[in-house]
């Protein structure tokens, strides 16, 4: 006697020989599933948030404003020509005094709405001194105040110099103005930006036209215990989580080292000698 497919398959499931698998979910229906098979299925990995630096919060200089810290320094430089010549970037004299040597830390390298500057170092010439002033962030919500402290430094006839800043820190300063509802104090007023000479001189020379490379081997500058630029957004957001201040020191550290190198190579690129 035959029997049919149907009939078969019903009294191997009576036997018990292959259990009946259970039901699929409906598609959306999550109630099913534990939480480590969702994970699997999407990919997701649990991440241990980044460790925290502990200790000392102190940050140099006066808080001038709720979480703006001003440091102020003055330096001898008693060589300086009043009028230094600005052929090198295809521009007329600069007075020495009207040039505004600045550089920023950001939290990121890629611009757009989403980055800040932390902090702004400035320095310019007064008689025979360098003055260096550097302002630094230790809360959001004190970076309107840092913003109207920068345009407070300006002049009309104020040359901003700085080493790649036409490109990055000067539109990054004007969004942030922007976004803070300020006008740009930066429009309009000249600015030499001398990575453009600096590889007209050095392009094929050095191994590349980065400032930490120039200031090495074209003003034979050696920094030592520097942080990398590059580990300065975490050395800030760090801080902020209520890390300690240590990392940030440094940050501060090397923003001087680059406005006083900024000093050195305009003088440099003038002259064609230190």
């Amino acid at each position: 006697m035959s029997l049919s497919l149907a009939k078969l398959q019903q009294l191997k499931r009576q036997a018990g020989a292959t259990p009946a698998r259970p039901p699929r979910p409906a598609e959306g229906n999550t109630s099913g599933m534990s939480l480590d098979h969702l994970r699997g299925l999407l990919r997701v990995r649990s991440r241990a948030p980044a460790p925290v630096e502990r200790g000392d919060r102190t940050l140099p200089g006066q808080e001038i404003a709720p979480g703006l810290f001003l440091v102020e320094e003055w330096l001898p430089d008693a060589e300086v020509p009043a009028v230094l010549d600005g052929t090198f970037d295809r521009g007329g004299p600069i007075p020495k005094e009207d040039l505004l040597f600045f550089d920023t830390e950001t939290t990121g390298l890629a611009g757009g709405t989403g980055t800040r500057a932390f902090m702004v170092g400035a320095a310019d010439w007064r008689g025979a001194q360098l003055r260096i002033r550097q302002l630094t962030i230790a809360s959001i919500a004190a970076e309107v105040a840092m913003l109207d402290v920068l345009a407070g430094w300006l002049r009309p006839e104020t040359i901003l110099c700085s080493y790649n800043g036409k490109c990055y820190d000067a539109p990054l300063l004007a969004t942030r103005y922007r976004l803070a509802r300020r006008a740009h104090p930066l429009a309009g007023l000249r600015h030499v930006d001398l990575l453009y000479p600096t590889r007209r001189r050095y392009r094929g020379v050095f191994e590349n036209c980065r400032l930490a490379t120039i200031e090495r081997q074209a003003l034979g500058i050696v920094r030592e215990d520097d942080l990398p630029g590059s580990e300065a957004p975490a050395a800030w957001l760090g801080y902020i989580r209520g890390g300690g201040g240590g990392q940030l020191r440094r940050v501060i550290s090397h923003n001087r080292q680059d406005v006083i190198t900024l000093s050195r190579l305009v003088r440099h690129l003038s002259c064609g000698s230190l």
